[in-house]
């Protein structure tokens, strides 16, 4: 498996880096894309699990595992993807 980590924002690699299962989906990540996707890279982001019907976005999320980290990251019309951040709900005083 091979990541271009010129495109993995830190988190994300360093959660690469973990030794867990590159098949297991348990990474929430964020995909920017450099354009909307055309028909192949709309193919490749069904094939992934990521939903591309509305095609002039940019951004997608999906839950995704190393393994399909890696194969986007090698794509040329993804720009960027950043692993997202967990929320906690704000407590009331």
């Amino acid at each position: 498996m091979v990541v271009n980590y010129r495109k993995v924002d830190a988190a994300l690699a360093a959660a690469l880096d973990e030794d867990r299962d590159p098949d297991e989906r348990a990474l929430i990540v964020f995909v920017h894309t450099n354009h909307p996707p055309d028909a192949s890279a709309a193919f490749l982001l069904d094939k992934l699990g990521i939903n591309p019907a509305t095609s002039a976005r940019q951004i997608f999320t999906a839950t995704l595992s190393p393994r399909a980290v890696s194969e986007l990251s090698d794509q040329p019309w993804v720009r960027a993807l950043k692993l997202s951040s967990k929320l906690h709900l704000l407590k009331k005083k």
